[in-house]
C-alpha cells in the first residue's frame, strides 16, 4: 500500500477545503489505517464511530432503497463529521469545524475518495 500517496490525499483535501481540521481513512469495521489528526483526536475512537455510523446509514439506504450508501454527514453546534465508504471495505473520516465549507469539501471529496480507493486496492 502507498502510504506516501494516502498522506498526500489527506493533506490536499485539508488544503483543498478550509475548516478541515482531521482526517482518517479506515477499515470499515473501524479500525485506522491512515491518521491526520490534532493530538486531541484519537483515531481509533474516530474510526469506530464512523464505522458505526456508516453501518447504520448503509443499512437505512438499503431498507428504504436509496442504492448504495456513498456518505453520510453529521452536523454539531461546532462543526462537522463526514463519513465517507470507499468501497465496502474502508472508510474516509473527515472532521471540520465551524468553518467548514461543506459545499467545497462536497466537491472535492468524491475525486479524492476515488484515488484514495484506487490506492488502497493497489
Amino acid at each position: 500500500m502507498d502510504y506516501d500517496a494516502l498522506t498526500a490525499e489527506l493533506r490536499k483535501l485539508r488544503e483543498n477545503v478550509p475548516g478541515v481540521t482531521d482526517t482518517v481513512i479506515a477499515a470499515s469495521d473501524g479500525i485506522p489505517i491512515l491518521t491526520d489528526v490534532a493530538k486531541n483526536v484519537e483515531p481509533a475512537h474516530i474510526s469506530a464511530l464512523a464505522a458505526a455510523d456508516l453501518g447504520i446509514a448503509r443499512q437505512a439506504a438499503e431498507v428504504i432503497g436509496l442504492g448504495a450508501l456513498s456518505q453520510t454527514v453529521v452536523f454539531g453546534s461546532r462543526g462537522y463529521m463526514a463519513v465517507y465508504a470507499i468501497g465496502r471495505l474502508s472508510l474516509m473520516v473527515v472532521l471540520g469545524d465551524k468553518g467548514l465549507n461543506l459545499g467545497r469539501l462536497l466537491h472535492e471529496s468524491r475525486p479524492s475518495i476515488e484515488r484514495v480507493g484506487a490506492i488502497l486496492a493497489s
